[in-house]
């Protein structure tokens, strides 16, 4: 989570929140990732103006991710 926040906090039109996790907040959308309290998993929101854009933001950030480990 600290590299995603890293990546993204050197972007302009993006604001990082690194309360419980990490909050993209993008001009039109968001998307937070958090650690599980439960499990060894990182969970992913996402919400913008369609299902489809919350899906294709989430699935981006989870690509990150994945690509990291």
């Amino acid at each position: 989570l600290v590299r995603v926040k890293e990546l993204y906090g050197q972007e302009k039109d993006v604001q990082v929140t690194d309360i419980d996790g990490v909050k993209l907040d993008f001009p039109d959308a968001w998307v937070h990732l958090r650690k599980s309290n439960t499990e060894p998993i990182i969970r992913v929101y996402s919400e913008a103006s369609t299902m489809e854009e919350a899906d294709e933001l989430g699935k981006a950030l989870m690509d990150i991710v994945y690509k990291m480990i």
